[in-house]
């Protein structure tokens, strides 16, 4: 897996969410990023929780271990998207599944209203799933490529936090560019 340019400023980012699709007001309720510059982690991350203002089915807490309470006295959307356009902007988002965070993140920006842009006005974004396919032939789960490149016993993915999927999929990176 490699993403197309090795000294700008890449992010590799991913969501958390309420369920599968913004258009049945499901909202974004984690946002991680991680900055590599020339394939290296700069140290520098973003990450928020955020209130959805919607209650969670068991299911979807299954999945990410954010509970309702949990979240309830966090900041919304409309809170943090500058600050996240602005830690993003002009940037190369390396995201796995990309038309799933991108969908949330452009319907959560048309929703705070204000002119936002949509996110393929602020950065460019390679998705490591269409990635994936292309190298292996069938696109391929985080998961999957994490046992593929032995990154899986790195980072504890009990759940699927935001932050640290960007954290896995910044191990990916470097160590598919190194193999």
């Amino acid at each position: 897996l490699s993403s197309s340019s090795a000294a700008s400023d890449v992010y590799k980012r991913q969501t958390e969410t309420t369920g599968i699709n913004p258009r049945e007001g499901h909202r974004i309720v984690e946002i991680g990023c991680v900055e590599m510059i020339n394939r290296q982690l700069t140290g520098r991350n973003y990450h928020v929780y955020i209130n959805p203002l919607k209650f969670m089915e068991q299911e979807v807490i299954d999945i990410h271990g954010l509970t309702n309470e949990f979240l309830q006295d966090k900041p919304v959307f409309s809170q943090v998207a500058n600050d996240f356009i602005d830690f993003i902007r002009g940037a190369e988002l390396v995201i796995h599944n990309a038309k799933f965070d991108v969908g949330f993140m452009d319907h959560e920006f048309a929703m705070v209203g204000k002119n936002l842009p949509k996110t393929g006005d602020i950065c460019t974004v390679t998705d490591t799933l269409k990635v994936s396919k292309d190298e292996f032939g069938s696109p391929k789960t985080l998961d999957y490529l994490a046992r593929f490149y032995k990154v899986d016993k790195l980072i504890d993915r009990t759940y699927h936090g935001a932050l640290i999927d960007a954290q896995l999929l910044a191990c990916l990176l470097y160590t598919s560019d190194a193999a």
